[in-house]
């Protein structure tokens, strides 16, 4: 009798498994490079769908930095067909929106790309109220000013400012193209430290030593990814570093205001839901993150010569 018991019980199992992976939603993500705050958008949007009740079939796919593995990866999802894609970051969004352009099996699957800066520039959307058919998703686009209103406050008589970006990659260029615009209006010179992958971040720090105040990293997924070569040359040279990420602040830059990615993937989740729902991505205009954080790294302050007073101290929403 336990025998048969156990044998109608695990036929029960293996139907409800069935019906349940028939019923699951079939997600393509892709990633364009392994770092802390793309991480947290990916768990975020997972989380936001577990959370809701979506049963989802994921195939998650990183490029590693790597512009032609994005391409690849595009291929492979389009092969796929899934019933929605997801791209984190500027290189996989473009990549994967091309993928559209050859592949019929696409013309009704809908996508969403989350931390992506300027997605019009990108050329992913028309407009941020009419996104066009297919595509939409959410901007952590923020206002340079206030990048720049945060460095002034460690550092009154700042004039040069290093940036160090990806110069192939239209999210960055974007970056800090809005950068020079607000630092002209404040008598901010910019000095550019471009790379094309992370074997370039040491060099390209290392080059605008002597000649900035400070460094600043955008959010720019290919010198966020090689931070701690950044961190390095600025301990050694005395050099304040400071970013647009404020995961970097933990991992040592001095301070940092931005956004919180984990909330930034639940909110794109959430976008996801009203997709799977029946709404369609044309009605549905660019989502952006309001709310920032400050955070700030007293010791990577100490080791990079610089002291912080109280009163911004108290200001920041988290001490590391």
């Amino acid at each position: 009798m336990k025998r048969i018991v156990k044998v109608i019980l695990a036929a029960a199992f293996l139907m409800t498994a069935t019906t349940a992976n028939a019923a699951a939603v079939r997600i393509a993500i892709s990633q364009f490079v392994e770092h802390p705050a793309l991480n947290a958008v990916m768990k975020g949007f997972k989380d936001d769908l577990q959370e809701n009740g979506v049963a989802v079939e994921y195939k998650d796919y990183n490029a590693n930095g790597n512009m032609g593995t994005a391409g690849q990866i595009a291929t492979q999802i389009a092969s796929d067909a899934p019933d929605l894609i997801v791209a984190i970051a500027t290189p996989t969004a473009q990549a994967c929106a091309k993928a559209y352009e050859k592949a019929p099996q696409l013309a009704h699957t809908p996508m969403l790309f989350t931390a992506i800066t300027d997605p019009l520039a990108a050329g992913l959307v028309k407009d941020y109220l009419h996104p066009g058919p297919n595509i939409t998703g959410v901007s952590n686009q923020m206002p340079m000013e206030k990048h720049l209103e945060m460095l002034r406050r460690f550092l009154p008589k700042l004039a040069n400012l290093g940036v160090l970006y990806n110069s192939g990659e239209v999210n960055s260029v974007s970056n800090v193209k809005r950068l020079k615009e607000a630092a002209a209006k404040m008598n901010i010179t910019i000095l550019d430290g471009p790379v094309t992958n992370s074997a370039d971040v040491y060099q390209a720090a290392q080059s605008l030593v002597g000649k900035v105040d400070a460094l600043f990293v955008p959010t720019d997924n290919t010198v966020v990814s090689a931070l701690e070569a950044v961190i390095k040359v600025c301990e050694r040279t005395q050099l304040p570093l400071f970013g647009a990420d404020t995961d970097s602040a933990k991992r040592g830059a001095i301070a940092a205001m931005g956004f919180d990615y984990y909330q930034h993937g639940k909110q794109t989740g959430a976008m996801a839901r009203k997709i799977l729902a029946g709404a369609k991505p044309e009605n549905l205009p660019v989502e952006f993150q309001k709310e920032l954080a400050f955070h700030i790294n007293p010791k990577a302050a100490e080791r990079m010569g610089l002291s912080i007073d109280k009163a911004i101290l108290d200001s920041a929403d988290i001490l590391y």
